[in-house]
C-alpha cells in the first residue's frame, strides 16, 4: 500500500490518495469523520479549529460501502477558503502581497524551505502547517478500519504535558477514564494541573508540549523484517512518527530507561503455555524485537515539541531588510497534544496495515482474512 497527500493549510482542499488496499473491506465514512471530530478537540486549541468541520468526501474507490481494490481518493474541504481564495488561488491574478510572510518564525520550516525553494514564506507554511495531517487521519482510519476487522486494537494516551506527568496506574476504569478526558489522561489529577498550565501559557503567549504514547493490540509475531533496514517495523513506525509536525523523539517499550540498566531488567524472558504459543513475561521491549513484531503489544512513545507560532514571538530577521524584528503571528494552538496524539494512533495504523499487507499480499479481503487467521492458528498451536 502506499498512499500521496496534497493541499495547503488555506487551500481549497486537502486531498488524499490511497493504493493497495484490497478489495472488499466494509469503509464507514461515520468512522473516518469521527476520528476527524477527534483530532479537532482538545482544551488548547486555536480559532481554525472553530472554522472547520472537517468531514471527508469519498471520490473513488468505494461501491456500496466495500473497497473495489481500485485507488481510492479522499477529499476535505477547507471552510476557511472563502477568506483566502484571492490569496491562494492558483490563477495569475492571485493576490500575492497582502499575506506575504517576511519574518520567518523560528522552530517552524520557514526560514528553511524559503531558502531552499527560493520562495516566499508563505509557499513554505501553507503545504507545512499540521493542516495536513487532518487528511492523514482520514487515510489512516480507513487502515484502521481494516486492522479492526482483523481483531487489532490501537488506543493511546497522553503521559505529560508541560511537565505535568501522568499516574498511570493499571487500575479498573483507566482506559475509560482516558476516553472521557479531553487531555487524554486517566489521571484527574494530572489533568486539572495541565489545565492550569494551559491557562497561564495562554496568558503568557507561550505553547505548551508533551509526551504520548500508542499501543497496538492483538498483533502477531513476523510483522516487519530483521532482513533489511528498510523493512524493519520499528524502523517504518520511527519515520512515520517522526513525520508529523512538532514530534521529536520516539522511543518503543522501556525507551531510552533501558541505557541505565543492566541487560537482565531490560530483556523478556521468553515462556511457553500450550494453546497459545510462545510469548514474554514482560514487555520492555515494546512489542518489538529484531525489527518484528514479537506476539506483545506494541508500545510507544513520542515526544512533541510547543507549536512554534507564539503570541509573544521571538527575535527572527526581516528577509529583505535583514533587520531583526519579531517573527510573524499565524493563528494557532497553545497546546495540540491531544490532538496529535488522534494523529499518531492512525499514523501507526497505516504502517501496522501496510505490515499486514507486505506479509499476507492479498487482493481482496477474503484472501486477507483466511490467511490471516491461518498464520495465527499456526502460531498457537508450535
Amino acid at each position: 500500500m502506499r498512499f500521496l497527500t496534497a493541499g495547503e493549510s488555506h487551500g481549497r482542499k486537502l486531498v488524499g490518495i490511497i493504493e493497495g488496499l484490497p478489495s472488499g473491506v466494509r469503509i464507514s465514512k461515520d468512522q473516518v469523520n469521527e476520528a476527524l471530530r477527534q483530532r479537532q478537540q482538545g482544551p488548547g486549541r486555536g480559532g481554525r479549529m472553530a472554522i472547520e468541520q472537517d468531514q471527508v468526501q469519498i471520490v473513488s474507490g468505494v461501491r456500496g460501502g466495500l473497497s473495489t481494490g481500485a485507488p481510492i481518493a479522499l477529499e476535505i474541504l477547507n471552510r476557511d477558503w472563502e477568506n483566502w481564495e484571492k490569496i491562494m488561488t492558483w490563477e495569475e491574478n492571485a493576490d500575492l502581497e497582502s499575506r506575504k510572510v517576511m519574518t520567518p518564525r523560528p522552530g517552524h520550516a520557514d526560514l528553511s524551505g524559503a531558502l531552499k525553494y527560493r520562495t516566499e514564506v508563505r509557499n513554505i507554511l501553507e503545504r507545512a502547517s499540521a493542516r495536513e495531517t487532518a487528511m492523514r487521519v482520514a487515510i489512516g482510519n480507513i487502515a484502521r478500519q481494516v486492522l479492526t476487522a482483523l481483531g487489532v486494537e490501537i488506543r493511546g494516551h497522553v503521559l505529560g504535558v508541560a511537565g505535568v506527568h501522568v499516574n498511570c496506574l493499571d487500575e479498573d476504569g483507566y482506559w475509560q477514564r482516558v476516553k472521557d478526558s479531553a487531555w487524554s489522561v486517566g489521571d484527574p489529577v494530572a489533568e486539572q494541573q495541565m489545565g492550569e498550565r494551559l491557562v497561564l501559557a495562554r496568558e503568557q503567549g507561550e505553547s505548551l508540549g508533551g509526551i504520548l504514547e500508542v499501543q497496538v493490540h492483538h498483533v502477531p509475531v513476523g510483522l516487519g523484517s530483521h532482513v533489511h533496514w528498510d523493512r524493519k517495523l520499528d524502523g517504518k513506525l520511527a519515520q512515520a512518527v517522526l513525520s508529523v509536525q512538532a514530534i521529536k523523539g520516539i522511543s518503543f517499550g522501556l525507551g531510552f530507561a533501558a541505557g541505565d540498566r543492566m541487560g537482565s531488567k531490560v530483556h523478556d524472558p521468553i515462556n511457553h503455555r500450550e494453546g497459545q504459543g510462545y510469548g514474554r513475561v514482560s514487555n520492555h521491549a515494546g512489542g518489538i524485537e529484531g525489527g518484528m513484531s514479537n506476539g506483545e503489544p506494541i508500545i510507544l512513545q513520542a515526544v512533541m515539541k510547543p507549536i512554534p507560532t507564539l503570541y509573544q514571538p521571538l527575535d527572527t530577521v526581516h528577509l529583505e531588510t535583514k533587520e531583526v524584528v519579531k517573527a510573524s503571528v499565524e493563528r494557532s494552538d497553545v497546546c495540540a497534544v491531544p490532538a496529535a496524539l488522534v494523529v499518531l494512533e492512525h499514523v501507526v495504523a497505516w504502517v501496522i496495515a501496510e505490515a499486514v499487507l507486505e506479509k499476507f499480499p492479498a487482493d481482496s479481503f477474503i484472501e486477507l482474512k483466511t490467511a490471516w487467521e491461518d498464520y495465527r492458528e499456526n502460531l498457537l498451536n508450535q
